[in-house]
């Protein structure tokens, strides 16, 4: 039956005209565009539920979606954003089913509408995603991917918990495995290009491992399953920071550079998060509960997000990127934002948390817009004559 579709597929481009294809292709890259908007309007509502949690003034509407601001920003916006990078990577239309649904997840909460609601969707979106995954693996055996697959799984997990308890505090962790293990995954592609020790390779499943062992223990046992998870998060970091691939191309220039810094600093932030989860503070309600959380999530997740972003956008939306150093001011915000924040945290100053919170948003405003601005530049420097016409191809960061 798949092949007797293809085939069909195949005869109906062959024999559409010009026109026709190139309208195909123009309202699927709309589409994408439309979803990709979406997902980033989701980011700003969650970004708003953080800053009305710490008694900044927001818009009124805005209000409705504090106690979601969780879920809106772990398995609604990155799931969406993570699942819609693999559906575009997979070109299987049924797998978009996965983003398009961790998005309506959003919109439920936003909407005020019955969680229930949402928890279906969300489980729905990790499901699809899961399916692809595990197709992806059926296709080509690699170790990566195993550990894509496994992220997914945490995703799909974290999900399943939540529509059973109602409790988001105990899915929490399920949701950070599932960014954690994603990007661990993506760097352990990459050092493929390097001649790694033989004990390199076994060394990277031993915190993977006890993140994953630590999710079911944490449902009985939060404060030991926590603990373990931060053990795990100790030892990953000491991992990437000892054979990732950027401690090599941090020597480079441009893009190639701004990237390795994004993932380095990262690192630091996520060995920072792990050494205060093992005092305790990734147990929801403990003291430094917000400095783990948000060093993992803003100092090691976002700067990732920062550093791969000049190379998602032109793979979701074909819009290209020009890269400019003006890229290194809202990184340096977000980390400033972050230490203040988390100092304010230590220190039991919440005027201080609560300006790092702003000042960390307004470097999230500050990257989208120079983002932006690197897409308008790289769209007249194409326009301009002799300028490259074709969309660059985009591939792995370094």
């Amino acid at each position: 039956m798949g092949t007797g579709l293809i085939t069909q597929n195949a005869v109906i481009f062959a024999t559409a005209g010009p026109r026709t294809m190139n309208l195909s292709r123009s309202l699927r890259h709309l589409v994408r565009l439309a979803a990709a908007l979406t997902i980033v309007l989701v980011l700003v509502c969650a970004v708003m539920a953080g800053l009305a949690r710490l008694g900044v003034r927001v818009p009124t509407h805005m209000m409705t979606s504090v106690a979601w601001h969780g879920v809106l920003m772990a398995p609604v916006f990155f799931g969406s954003l993570i699942s819609m990078e693999r559906a575009v990577a997979l070109q299987r239309r049924v797998y978009l089913l996965a983003p398009a649904s961790a998005i309506a997840a959003g919109i439920v909460l936003l909407a005020s509408a019955s969680p229930v609601i949402a928890q279906s969707l969300l489980l729905f979106a990790a499901s699809v995603a899961l399916v692809g995954s595990l197709q992806v693996i059926r296709r080509q055996a690699a170790l990566h991917l195993a550990v894509l697959a496994l992220a997914v799984l945490c995703w799909w997990f974290g999900n399943l918990v939540w529509t059973i308890t109602n409790d988001v505090s105990a899915c929490l962790l399920c949701w950070l495995s599932f960014l954690v293990l994603t990007i661990a995954a993506e760097r352990l592609e990459l050092t493929r290009m390097l001649r790694l020790p033989r004990y390199a390779r076994h060394a990277f499943f031993v915190p993977v491992a006890l993140m994953v062992a630590s999710l079911p223990w944490a449902l009985w046992q939060p404060d030991a399953g926590a603990r373990l998870f931060a053990v795990g998060l100790v030892l990953l970091a000491a991992w990437l920071a000892r054979f990732d691939i950027a401690r090599h191309t941090v020597r480079q220039h441009a893009l190639t550079r701004f990237i390795a810094v994004c993932l380095l600093s990262g690192y630091g932030w996520l060995a920072l998060s792990g050494i205060l989860g093992l005092a305790g503070a990734l147990t929801p309600g403990r003291p430094w509960h917000d400095a783990a959380l948000h060093a993992l999530t803003l100092g090691f997740v976002f700067s990732m997000v920062f550093g791969h972003a000049p190379i998602i956008v032109p793979a979701l939306t074909r819009l290209p990127v020009k890269y400019h150093p003006l890229f290194y001011v809202p990184l340096v915000a977000l980390h400033v934002g972050l230490a203040m924040r988390v100092t304010g945290d230590l220190a039991a100053a919440f005027w201080l948390r609560q300006a790092g919170g702003m000042t960390s948003a307004v470097a999230l405003a500050v990257f989208a817009t120079t983002l932006i601005t690197a897409v308008l530049a790289a769209r007249r420097r194409r326009a301009r004559p002799g300028g490259s016409g074709r969309m660059p191809n985009p591939t792995h960061s370094p």
